[in-house]
């Protein structure tokens, strides 16, 4: 099993091994009609390049705005988004990056998760929120391993 996520400093951290291809792991992370079978309830960007937006929706918790920062096909994806439901990004936003390599026979995903220490609020509200996304991260990318792991190879 994977290590949990941990917060150092103002970042959020976490690495998981998957046993699935690098291209599986890509479009797991990047194609819309594949997030939400692990992330998220609907997800949509006007297109998988920088500067593009689009939300992540949970029907639990609201719509998420994003705007993609990075795309290095089978190697990273980034994206701002906003930590709180909104019509669009604001100050509390927070940026995620996704990172993939090659790990045995498999593909090891890391997140990181910054700029917690730039939101208004103060440390305590600062501190909550890094501490409600490391637990985030911990179900979403555990939920993106038994995805991948258990469909059909």
């Amino acid at each position: 099993m994977s290590d949990h996520a941990r917060i150092k400093g103002h970042t959020v951290t976490r690495t998981v091994h998957i046993e699935a291809s690098r291209d599986r792991v890509w479009e797991a992370l990047t194609d819309p009609e594949v997030m939400v079978k692990w992330f998220g309830d609907a997800a949509g960007f006007a297109a998988l390049e920088p500067g593009a937006t689009g939300s992540i929706e949970w029907e639990d918790y609201g719509t998420f705005p994003i705007e993609i920062t990075e795309v290095v096909p089978a190697d990273s994806f980034g994206f701002r988004w906003s930590g709180i439901p909104a019509e669009a990004l604001d100050e509390y936003s927070t940026h995620v990056r996704f990172t993939i390599t090659d790990a045995d026979t498999g593909t090891d995903v890391t997140v990181v998760e910054s700029g917690f220490d730039t939101l208004p609020g103060g440390t305590r509200y600062r501190r909550d929120r890094l501490e409600q996304n490391r637990e985030g991260w911990d179900v979403e990318l555990d939920e993106l391993a038994i995805f991948l792991e258990g469909a059909d190879q």
